[in-house]
């Protein structure tokens, strides 16, 4: 089970544990045949400009930390639009912001490190106490000839005031009706690798490493 369906797995037991399942639309209903309202079926997309659904996308990092293992953290609240049109899919195009102000860990004491200030009035070892989001604008979109609900994202991401292209692989993941808003609603995930060199964040190279994995699950709605 990836992180991302771990994540969803834990988010529905505390609903049904403390009762918030109560007020759910039908598909929870005790009888009903269980059956997700989204699916990974590309004719269920429709053209326009879809909104980032914040409550339920978020980017995960991974860094490897002194050579023992990996550690993670998490960004929520990302904000973002997609155009879409299905007939002309590698016309697509994406802006997201991810605000870095709301980056957590594990540890208290390592998302306090995170956006703790600089030494008497130095550079912050990481993001400072009040970082600008980081924003990424698609600038290409090429389809996997083989597989069509597969794609290369191209396009620029800005962190930490500097800006730097970048390649995703993403995947279509599913489309369908939110049952609770009636929105038409898309899914997809993406992963890339960057250097926090690149962005002027250098802290802890090698012990923690330079290069830092990206995993992003986005929905958008219309």
């Amino acid at each position: 089970m990836n992180r991302f369906a771990f994540a969803a797995a834990a988010a529905l037991t505390v609903l049904a544990v403390t009762g918030g399942i109560a007020a759910a639309p039908a598909i929870f209903a005790q009888g009903a045949a269980p059956q997700a309202p989204g699916a990974k079926d590309p004719a269920r997309v429709t053209a326009g400009t879809y909104t980032a659904d914040s409550a339920h996308s978020l980017i995960a990092f991974e860094v490897n930390h002194f050579g023992f293992n990996d550690y993670y953290g998490i960004f929520g609240d990302v904000a973002g639009t997609l155009v879409l049109d299905p007939a002309q899919p590698e016309a697509a195009k994406v802006e997201v912001t991810i605000p870095v102000a709301s980056v957590t860990t594990a540890s208290k004491g390592l998302t306090d490190h995170l956006l703790r200030a600089g030494k008497d009035g130095g550079k912050p070892d990481f993001f400072g106490p009040a970082p600008a989001p980081a924003r990424f604008v698609s600038t290409a979109v090429k389809l996997d000839p083989k597989d069509r609900t597969r794609a290369i994202i191209t396009g620029d991401l800005t962190l930490n005031g500097v800006t730097k292209p970048v390649t995703f692989e993403a995947e279509f993941t599913g489309a369908g009706a939110n049952p609770f808003n009636k929105k038409e609603t898309v899914g997809f995930e993406a992963e890339t690798s960057i250097k926090r060199s690149d962005f002027g964040v250098s802290y802890g190279i090698p012990f923690v490493s330079d290069e830092v994995e990206l995993d992003i699950s986005v929905a958008f709605e219309k």
